[in-house]
């Protein structure tokens, strides 16, 4: 029996790339013989109340995005009128934290998925024919994970994923490596190769149209045993240096580009110049190289030598923070690539990512060598330009400071300092930084200790952090002096009525230097940047005058 009515349902939080894993699973319901009716919508949409649903499909992300998707759950089970039995839940989040899910009493009878749609569908949806599950008989079939995802689901939503002209894919699963930061070996297991990417690429054009781009999220393409036939792959594809996409007219129209987007492994880049030269054969952009910490200094820097010698000239990192390493940690690290950029005449943009467990509902943990506050004042820095930490050197300078010790210093400023910091510096807030300082000057080391305990209290989110110190300066138990320079943290980030241009670094960034950033497309998922921010349309991110 075919004609089901299936919902797929994506959470409401903010992402950079469509659901791949409900695209594969509407290709599945779709065609592959079925010819169920399939509606997808993102958040909760009351319109599909209204309609009989004999399955209901959740999809995963973030660890931390857990209030978001537990609404989404919750909505899956009204639509399926409490039936929990029609739910199924699955993605990263719900596999990394698979005894989480299962133990909320509230969604008994769900049928949560840990892992990869990798096995047959009847298997791998845990599908029974004792409980009358449609596709039960569906014992041998081609696995779910390995069909063409159907874009066309994507028209049902008003929501735009800032990515998504692309093929997207695999040419691998899973990683060599197993860190302890990560959650891939947990979730995709060992490395191993998925079928060749010509059947996918041209899966997706026949179905839904040619794409622009070519991203793949593979974990580690570099310890590839097919990393060169890939490689090879990619350029008969037609994704060579220079590579525009041809229209139907025959006119050549936007640049093409490759983003393997997970990035790639510096220490086996550095071992030979194969990797790169066979990289410089593609329309790479940007090549993303992980820099998670300074014990890889030495290969990430022959690596990116490595690049620029074969004219790979856009670049990106991931820059894990929050996990072992110290702010002076990685401010050594953002600083050499600057170094880099004036040294090789190349393009690095870094994509610091702060560190959470995998398992964790939010984003509360501080690292050993961090603490709340250096948190959120890193946060607005970095919200200034997007998350990105942009390569022009005079703009670094001036945003993260000229060296750690200033890092440090702004670190442990105010809060609206950092923020409005034009108008602090040289408009009319000046003469309130100024007294800050004297203040601040005045205090003994001691003083500073204490004040230093304060500011920086474990388990202080962003708006108890500022609740408490309204409490504290008003405590005559603290130090008067203390308590004075406390009220300059009180002042608030979230003020609307000063003008664009006196906000966080609003005359510091040229118009060359706002030339040099990436775009929304060369940029890395969200996870979290603007959370406990002002609200959008408050025009809080301005680049330029």
């Amino acid at each position: 029996m075919t004609g089901y009515r299936v919902l797929l349902i994506e959470p409401g939080y903010r992402n950079k790339y469509p659901p791949l894993g409900l695209m594969k699973l509407a290709a599945y319901h779709r065609h592959r013989g079925r010819g169920d009716t399939v509606r997808f919508i993102k958040g909760e949409d009351s319109e599909v109340l209204t309609e009989p649903w004999d399955r209901i499909y959740v999809t995963t992300l973030f660890s931390f995005e857990w209030a978001r998707t537990a609404r989404a759950i919750d909505f899956a089970v009204q639509a399926a009128g409490g039936q929990t039995e029609r739910v199924f839940v699955g993605g990263i989040a719900a596999s990394l934290m698979y005894d989480e899910y299962v133990a909320e009493p509230r969604w008994a009878g769900i049928r949560f998925i840990k892992g990869l749609l990798d096995a047959p569908p009847a298997e791998a949806l845990m599908l029974s024919r004792q409980n009358y599950d449609f596709g039960a008989d569906d014992v041998s079939g081609l696995p779910i994970e390995r069909l063409v995802p159907d874009y066309s689901i994507l028209d049902h939503i008003r929501y735009t994923y800032p990515v998504h002209d692309a093929y997207f894919g695999y040419a691998s699963r899973g990683c060599v490596r197993k860190c302890a930061f990560c959650g891939v070996p947990a979730l995709e297991g060992r490395l191993r190769e998925m079928p060749p990417l010509s059947s996918l690429v041209q899966g997706i054009a026949d179905a839904h149209g040619r794409k622009k781009d070519l991203i793949l999220m593979d974990n580690n393409i570099t310890a590839s045993s097919r990393y060169k036939d890939v490689i090879a792959e990619i350029r008969d594809l037609g994704f060579v240096p220079g590579a525009k996409l041809e229209s139907a007219d025959g006119r050549l129209t936007a640049k093409r580009r490759v983003d393997f987007n997970q990035g790639v492994d510096a220490r086996i880049l550095a071992r030979s110049q194969m990797y790169l030269r066979e990289m410089s054969t593609i329309c790479i952009d940007p090549l993303r190289i992980a820099f998670d910490h300074l014990g890889v200094r030495k290969v990430y820097e022959t690596a990116v030598n490595m690049a620029a010698d074969n004219g790979i000239t856009s670049l990106s990192n991931y820059m894990l923070y929050n996990f072992m390493d110290t702010p002076s940690d990685l401010y050594a690290r953002m600083a050499l690539n600057i170094q880099l950029n004036e040294k090789l005449g190349i393009r690095i943009w870094s994509f610091p990512m702060r560190y959470q467990p995998v398992t964790l509902r939010d984003r509360s943990h501080v690292g050993k060598n961090w603490n709340w506050y250096y948190l959120r004042s890193f946060q607005i820095m970095l919200q200034a330009t997007r998350g990105v930490v942009s390569g022009n050197p005079p703009f670094f300078r001036r945003a993260f400071g000229e060296d750690a010790t200033r890092f440090l210093q702004l670190l442990g400023m105010p809060h609206a300092f950092i923020f409005f910091r034009e108008y602090y510096e040289n408009g009319e807030g000046a003469p309130v930084r100024e007294e800050y300082e004297t203040r601040y000057r005045r205090l003994t080391n001691g003083q500073r200790r204490e004040l230093r305990a304060l500011l920086f209290a474990q388990g202080l989110s962003a708006a108890r952090g500022r609740s408490r110190f309204l409490a504290v300066a008003d405590d005559r138990r603290i130090d008067a002096q203390i308590r004075h320079v406390l009220r300059f943290y009180i002042l608030g980030t979230r003020e609307t009525t000063k003008a664009d241009s006196q906000r966080f670094l609003a005359n510091s960034l040229s118009e060359d230097s706002a030339r040099d950033m990436p775009d929304a497309e060369r940029s890395v998922e969200d996870a979290g940047l603007y959370e406990d921010m002002p609200p959008t349309g408050s025009k809080l991110l301005v680049l330029t005058k």
